[in-house]
């Protein structure tokens, strides 16, 4: 594993905002092809700022960011979108736009492709429907190709969010708190689909959660986050209870 090229990479980052402590301290970080990686930690430990780190959202104070081979604190804007291209997140909030029909929300996925005519365009004559319809039957709800988006469940709304990914067809794929409004069986389903885009499609996937049950289960690696700093950072079969206990017990 040591001689294969992480896909992301975080050296010797800092992130610090308006508070007197820094969010993340000194965090280096390596995740290499193909693996599936669990982020836990208590609330306000950093995951979600270590996931918009990675994907490019946000830069460091301190230290470099490198995903799929680029130091993502060097590029312009322009050569940081195109590697953007492949980095699909999928976010807790879903950010589909609910006055739309499921295959527009589906479609933005090739919006880092498409030209600005294309855009427009699908949303008066959808394009590339055979794209989306396939993405759709992959996550589950086929029949929702044209249904109202604000007409679907909390679940169903993750799923068009999980297509429209797959549209994408990203290297790396992060999911922050993707479970975390839903209930225990739609969560199973949703944490079942992203474990099948790592063993099936071979992405790279990154994964904030609470649930440590699903860290176990669907991830390969656990990386434990407490007060901006990597507590453990180990194979799921080497997570003991004692370290999750101290992991929440010493980051109230």
């Amino acid at each position: 594993m040591s001689q294969v090229t992480p896909v992301l990479e975080l050296r010797g980052v800092t992130q610090q905002f308006d508070s007197v402590s820094p969010v993340l301290l000194n965090i280096n970080l390596q995740i290499y092809p193909g693996e599936r990686v669990a982020l836990v930690g208590p609330s306000g430990a950093g995951k979600s700022t270590l996931i918009r780190l990675l994907n490019g959202t946000l830069r460091p104070n301190q230290g470099e960011v490198w995903a799929l081979d680029r130091n993502l604190c060097r590029l312009n804007p322009l050569k940081l979108r195109h590697v953007q291209r492949q980095i699909g997140t999928v976010y807790q909030q879903f950010h589909l736009v609910d006055n739309l029909r499921v295959i527009h929300n589906v479609n933005a996925g090739h919006l880092g492709r498409w030209s600005l005519f294309q855009a427009i365009a699908s949303l008066v004559w959808p394009l590339e429907v055979e794209t989306a319809a396939l993405a759709l039957k992959q996550v589950g709800i086929p029949e929702k190709l044209y249904a109202r988006t604000a007409q679907l469940s909390g679940g169903q709304q993750q799923r068009v969010a999980l297509a429209r990914v797959l549209v994408q067809n990203p290297a790396v794929i992060f999911a922050d708190e993707p479970i975390a409004s839903l209930d225990p069986e739609h969560s199973r389903e949703i944490m079942d689909l992203l474990r099948d885009l790592g063993q099936r499609w071979g992405k790279t996937l990154v994964i904030s959660l609470h649930a440590i049950e699903f860290a176990r289960s669907h991830c390969q690696r656990i990386v434990g986050l407490r007060q901006g700093r990597i507590l453990f950072d180990a194979p799921v079969a080497a997570v003991s209870p004692e370290m999750i206990k101290a992991l929440y017990e010493l980051g109230e």
